[in-house]
Protein backbone atom coordinates (compact mmCIF):
# COMPACT_ATOMS: atom_id res chain seq x y z
CA UNK A 1 0.00 0.00 0.00
CA UNK A 2 2.76 2.31 1.16
CA UNK A 3 4.42 1.81 -2.34
CA UNK A 4 1.00 2.17 -4.35
CA UNK A 5 0.35 5.63 -2.61
CA UNK A 6 3.67 7.05 -3.09
CA UNK A 7 3.89 5.60 -6.90
CA UNK A 8 0.25 7.89 -6.90
CA UNK A 9 2.32 10.80 -5.58
CA UNK A 10 5.13 10.50 -8.38
CA UNK A 11 2.05 9.91 -10.85
CA UNK A 12 0.57 13.27 -9.60
CA UNK A 13 3.77 15.00 -9.59
CA UNK A 14 5.15 14.57 -13.02
CA UNK A 15 2.82 13.43 -15.65
CA UNK A 16 4.60 11.30 -17.96
CA UNK A 17 6.39 9.59 -15.10
CA UNK A 18 4.78 6.55 -15.22
CA UNK A 19 5.01 6.43 -19.19
CA UNK A 20 8.26 6.99 -19.40
CA UNK A 21 9.85 5.67 -16.46
CA UNK A 22 7.88 2.96 -15.25
CA UNK A 23 6.46 1.21 -18.43
CA UNK A 24 9.03 2.43 -21.35
CA UNK A 25 12.35 2.05 -19.58
CA UNK A 26 13.72 -1.20 -20.11
CA UNK A 27 15.68 -2.12 -17.05
CA UNK A 28 18.89 -4.36 -16.02
CA UNK A 29 20.04 -6.51 -14.08
CA UNK A 30 24.56 -5.42 -13.59
CA UNK A 31 26.25 -8.51 -13.69
CA UNK A 32 27.22 -9.02 -10.29
CA UNK A 33 29.82 -11.57 -8.33
CA UNK A 34 27.82 -14.01 -5.83
CA UNK A 35 30.32 -12.17 -3.31
CA UNK A 36 29.63 -8.53 -4.82
CA UNK A 37 25.78 -9.23 -4.97
CA UNK A 38 25.82 -10.44 -1.23
CA UNK A 39 27.73 -7.60 0.38
CA UNK A 40 25.26 -5.25 -1.70
CA UNK A 41 22.14 -7.21 -0.29
CA UNK A 42 23.66 -7.05 3.27
CA UNK A 43 24.56 -2.95 2.98
CA UNK A 44 20.72 -2.31 1.62
CA UNK A 45 19.37 -5.00 4.89
CA UNK A 46 21.69 -2.21 7.36
CA UNK A 47 20.17 0.56 5.05
CA UNK A 48 16.56 -0.39 5.59
CA UNK A 49 16.49 -1.36 9.02
CA UNK A 50 18.23 2.27 9.97
CA UNK A 51 15.65 3.95 7.97
CA UNK A 52 12.93 1.99 9.40
CA UNK A 53 14.51 2.89 12.94
CA UNK A 54 14.86 6.52 11.68
CA UNK A 55 13.09 7.98 9.09
CA UNK A 56 15.58 10.40 8.31
CA UNK A 57 16.83 12.49 5.22
CA UNK A 58 20.57 10.54 5.52
CA UNK A 59 18.98 6.79 6.12
CA UNK A 60 16.44 7.85 2.87
CA UNK A 61 19.11 8.64 0.56
CA UNK A 62 21.17 5.61 1.83
CA UNK A 63 18.23 3.57 1.32
CA UNK A 64 17.84 4.49 -2.19
CA UNK A 65 21.82 4.46 -2.92
CA UNK A 66 21.96 0.56 -1.82
CA UNK A 67 18.42 -0.05 -3.93
CA UNK A 68 19.96 1.60 -6.80
CA UNK A 69 22.97 -0.50 -6.98
CA UNK A 70 21.67 -3.67 -7.24
CA UNK A 71 19.72 -2.66 -10.10
CA UNK A 72 16.42 -1.73 -8.82
CA UNK A 73 16.31 1.79 -10.27
CA UNK A 74 12.51 1.94 -10.45
CA UNK A 75 12.23 0.81 -6.40
CA UNK A 76 15.29 3.79 -5.44
CA UNK A 77 13.45 6.75 -7.62
CA UNK A 78 10.19 5.80 -5.52
CA UNK A 79 12.49 6.06 -2.31
CA UNK A 80 13.76 9.31 -3.24
CA UNK A 81 10.48 10.62 -3.92
CA UNK A 82 9.06 9.56 -0.55
CA UNK A 83 12.16 11.41 0.69
CA UNK A 84 11.62 14.83 -1.09
CA UNK A 85 7.65 14.58 -0.17
CA UNK A 86 9.14 14.60 3.56
CA UNK A 87 12.37 17.03 2.96
CA UNK A 88 11.60 19.24 0.04
CA UNK A 89 13.90 21.10 0.86
CA UNK A 90 17.13 18.96 0.82
CA UNK A 91 18.91 19.47 -2.18
CA UNK A 92 20.87 15.76 -1.64
CA UNK A 93 17.42 13.54 -2.26
CA UNK A 94 16.42 15.54 -5.60
CA UNK A 95 20.59 15.54 -7.19
CA UNK A 96 20.19 11.77 -6.16
CA UNK A 97 16.66 11.24 -7.90
CA UNK A 98 17.80 13.05 -10.98
CA UNK A 99 20.79 10.39 -11.19
CA UNK A 100 18.25 7.33 -11.32
CA UNK A 101 16.05 9.32 -13.72
CA UNK A 102 18.98 8.97 -15.96
CA UNK A 103 19.85 6.13 -15.55
CA UNK A 104 16.21 5.21 -16.87
CA UNK A 105 16.65 7.87 -19.42
CA UNK A 106 13.79 10.35 -18.03
CA UNK A 107 16.06 13.03 -19.31
CA UNK A 108 13.46 15.95 -18.27
CA UNK A 109 12.92 14.85 -15.08
CA UNK A 110 15.95 14.66 -14.16
CA UNK A 111 16.68 18.48 -15.72
CA UNK A 112 13.64 19.43 -13.43
CA UNK A 113 15.09 18.14 -10.11
CA UNK A 114 18.78 19.18 -11.09
CA UNK A 115 17.37 22.70 -11.69
CA UNK A 116 15.72 22.97 -8.31
CA UNK A 117 18.71 21.46 -6.16
CA UNK A 118 20.44 23.98 -7.68
CA UNK A 119 18.05 26.52 -6.53
CA UNK A 120 18.55 25.24 -2.99
CA UNK A 121 22.03 25.54 -2.79
CA UNK A 122 22.61 28.54 -4.20
CA UNK A 123 24.89 30.67 -1.85
CA UNK A 124 25.52 28.24 0.91
CA UNK A 125 28.85 26.39 1.01
CA UNK A 126 29.05 23.23 -0.92
CA UNK A 127 29.85 19.86 1.10
CA UNK A 128 31.35 16.74 0.01
CA UNK A 129 29.54 13.36 -0.54
CA UNK A 130 30.04 10.47 1.10
CA UNK A 131 31.31 7.34 -1.75
CA UNK A 132 28.57 4.51 -1.34
CA UNK A 133 31.18 2.55 -3.08
CA UNK A 134 34.80 3.43 -2.18
CA UNK A 135 37.48 3.67 -4.31
CA UNK A 136 40.64 2.12 -3.35
CA UNK A 137 42.21 5.19 -1.11
CA UNK A 138 38.46 5.57 0.55
CA UNK A 139 38.66 8.81 -0.55
CA UNK A 140 35.38 10.80 -1.63
CA UNK A 141 36.10 13.02 -4.62
CA UNK A 142 33.04 14.96 -5.62
CA UNK A 143 30.88 17.20 -3.69
CA UNK A 144 27.06 17.78 -3.58
CA UNK A 145 27.34 20.64 -5.95
CA UNK A 146 29.54 19.48 -8.36
CA UNK A 147 27.25 16.40 -8.85
CA UNK A 148 24.26 18.94 -9.41
CA UNK A 149 26.25 20.89 -11.72
CA UNK A 150 27.72 17.60 -13.52
CA UNK A 151 24.78 15.94 -13.99
CA UNK A 152 22.89 18.24 -14.88
CA UNK A 153 25.46 19.37 -17.70
CA UNK A 154 25.00 15.88 -18.59
CA UNK A 155 21.05 15.50 -19.01
CA UNK A 156 21.01 18.39 -21.18
CA UNK A 157 24.00 16.96 -23.03
CA UNK A 158 22.20 13.47 -23.43
CA UNK A 159 18.95 15.08 -24.60
CA UNK A 160 21.13 16.99 -27.21
CA UNK A 161 20.98 20.52 -25.78
CA UNK A 162 24.62 21.27 -26.00
CA UNK A 163 24.16 25.02 -25.01
CA UNK A 164 22.35 24.53 -21.92
CA UNK A 165 24.85 21.40 -21.29
CA UNK A 166 27.91 24.20 -21.54
CA UNK A 167 26.09 26.46 -19.00
CA UNK A 168 26.13 23.97 -16.48
CA UNK A 169 29.71 22.58 -16.86
CA UNK A 170 30.53 26.18 -16.84
CA UNK A 171 29.16 25.78 -13.01
CA UNK A 172 30.48 22.75 -12.92
CA UNK A 173 33.61 23.95 -13.58
CA UNK A 174 34.04 26.50 -10.63
CA UNK A 175 32.88 23.89 -7.82
CA UNK A 176 35.44 20.76 -9.53
CA UNK A 177 38.34 21.76 -6.85
CA UNK A 178 39.91 18.36 -7.48
CA UNK A 179 41.89 16.70 -9.85
CA UNK A 180 39.18 13.92 -10.51
CA UNK A 181 36.43 15.92 -10.86
CA UNK A 182 38.39 18.46 -12.83
CA UNK A 183 38.96 15.18 -15.06
CA UNK A 184 35.81 14.55 -15.58
CA UNK A 185 34.26 18.14 -15.82
CA UNK A 186 36.71 18.84 -18.18
CA UNK A 187 36.17 15.91 -20.35
CA UNK A 188 32.33 16.32 -21.00
CA UNK A 189 33.07 19.92 -21.62
CA UNK A 190 34.97 19.18 -24.13
CA UNK A 191 33.09 17.02 -25.78
CA UNK A 192 29.89 20.13 -25.53
CA UNK A 193 32.22 22.40 -27.21
CA UNK A 194 33.04 19.91 -29.98
CA UNK A 195 29.84 19.22 -30.79
CA UNK A 196 28.69 23.03 -30.84
CA UNK A 197 31.58 23.92 -33.08
CA UNK A 198 33.94 25.38 -31.16
CA UNK A 199 37.03 23.25 -31.01
CA UNK A 200 39.45 26.72 -29.94
CA UNK A 201 37.43 26.83 -26.86
CA UNK A 202 37.54 23.02 -26.31
CA UNK A 203 41.44 23.11 -26.90
CA UNK A 204 41.62 25.89 -24.35
CA UNK A 205 39.90 23.72 -21.94
CA UNK A 206 41.78 20.73 -22.00
CA UNK A 207 45.09 22.88 -22.34
CA UNK A 208 44.77 23.32 -18.37
CA UNK A 209 44.71 19.72 -17.37
CA UNK A 210 48.21 19.03 -16.19
CA UNK A 211 50.13 15.85 -17.51
CA UNK A 212 50.64 14.51 -13.87
CA UNK A 213 47.71 14.73 -12.03
CA UNK A 214 46.74 12.91 -8.88
CA UNK A 215 43.68 10.98 -10.30
CA UNK A 216 42.26 8.62 -8.03
CA UNK A 217 39.14 6.93 -9.85
CA UNK A 218 38.61 8.76 -13.30
CA UNK A 219 41.72 7.64 -14.82
CA UNK A 220 39.31 7.15 -17.88
CA UNK A 221 38.53 10.33 -18.58
CA UNK A 222 42.16 11.28 -18.12
CA UNK A 223 42.87 9.29 -21.19
CA UNK A 224 40.46 10.48 -23.27
CA UNK A 225 41.97 14.46 -22.57
CA UNK A 226 45.40 12.90 -23.05
CA UNK A 227 43.39 12.31 -26.45
CA UNK A 228 41.70 15.49 -27.10
CA UNK A 229 45.63 16.90 -26.24
CA UNK A 230 46.99 14.98 -28.80
CA UNK A 231 49.45 13.25 -26.32
CA UNK A 232 47.36 10.02 -27.28
CA UNK A 233 47.19 8.28 -30.14
CA UNK A 234 43.01 7.31 -31.09
CA UNK A 235 44.55 3.59 -32.38
CA UNK A 236 45.78 3.01 -28.90
CA UNK A 237 42.67 3.70 -27.06
CA UNK A 238 40.74 1.70 -29.93
CA UNK A 239 43.55 -1.15 -29.48
CA UNK A 240 42.35 -0.95 -25.75
CA UNK A 241 38.14 -1.33 -26.39
CA UNK A 242 38.54 -3.41 -29.19
CA UNK A 243 36.29 -6.14 -28.39
CA UNK A 244 35.57 -5.22 -24.56
CA UNK A 245 32.78 -3.19 -24.10
CA UNK A 246 30.92 -5.07 -21.93
CA UNK A 247 33.14 -3.31 -19.22
CA UNK A 248 32.75 0.26 -17.23
CA UNK A 249 36.27 1.00 -18.36
CA UNK A 250 35.51 0.69 -21.99
CA UNK A 251 32.26 2.07 -22.39
CA UNK A 252 33.31 5.04 -20.76
CA UNK A 253 36.89 5.16 -22.80
CA UNK A 254 34.75 3.91 -26.38
CA UNK A 255 32.19 6.60 -25.79
CA UNK A 256 34.45 9.40 -25.90
CA UNK A 257 36.78 7.94 -28.67
CA UNK A 258 33.54 6.96 -31.12
CA UNK A 259 32.62 10.82 -30.31
CA UNK A 260 36.14 11.85 -30.64
CA UNK A 261 35.73 10.12 -34.32
CA UNK A 262 32.38 11.97 -35.03
CA UNK A 263 33.08 15.40 -34.81
CA UNK A 264 36.62 14.59 -36.68
CA UNK A 265 34.20 13.34 -39.33
CA UNK A 266 34.59 9.73 -39.31
CA UNK A 267 31.04 8.17 -38.63
CA UNK A 268 31.44 5.25 -39.89
CA UNK A 269 33.78 4.51 -37.32
CA UNK A 270 31.92 6.40 -34.78
CA UNK A 271 28.51 4.19 -35.03
CA UNK A 272 31.11 1.07 -35.11
CA UNK A 273 31.98 2.23 -31.45
CA UNK A 274 28.61 3.13 -30.53
CA UNK A 275 26.93 -0.19 -31.75
CA UNK A 276 29.66 -2.39 -29.78
CA UNK A 277 29.11 -0.38 -26.67
CA UNK A 278 25.45 -1.00 -26.64
CA UNK A 279 25.94 -4.36 -27.30
CA UNK A 280 27.76 -4.70 -24.09
CA UNK A 281 26.41 -4.88 -20.43
CA UNK A 282 26.61 -1.49 -19.21
CA UNK A 283 23.14 -0.60 -19.62
CA UNK A 284 23.48 2.03 -16.97
CA UNK A 285 26.92 3.51 -17.24
CA UNK A 286 26.99 6.90 -18.66
CA UNK A 287 29.35 6.01 -21.57
CA UNK A 288 26.10 3.37 -22.89
CA UNK A 289 23.66 5.94 -22.42
CA UNK A 290 25.61 8.71 -24.19
CA UNK A 291 26.45 6.21 -27.39
CA UNK A 292 22.64 4.84 -26.93
CA UNK A 293 21.17 8.52 -27.67
CA UNK A 294 23.92 8.99 -30.32
CA UNK A 295 22.02 6.02 -32.79
CA UNK A 296 19.19 6.95 -31.82
CA UNK A 297 19.96 10.84 -33.33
Amino acid sequence: MRIVCLLLLCLYCYPTFGQTCLERAPETTPQLSAETRREFEAKLTEARANYETLDSADNLIWLGRRTAYLGRYRDAVLIYSRGIEKFPDDARLLRHRAHRFITLRCFDLAIADLQHAAKLVKGKADEIEPDGLPNARNIATSTLQSNIWYHLGLAHYLRGNFKEALKAYREAEKVSTNPDMQVATTHWLYMTLRRLGRPKEASSAVAKIKPDLDVIENADYYKLIRLYQGRTEPAELLEEIRGKASTLSNASVGYGLGNWFLYNHERAQAEKIFRQITDGNQWASFGYIAAEAELKR
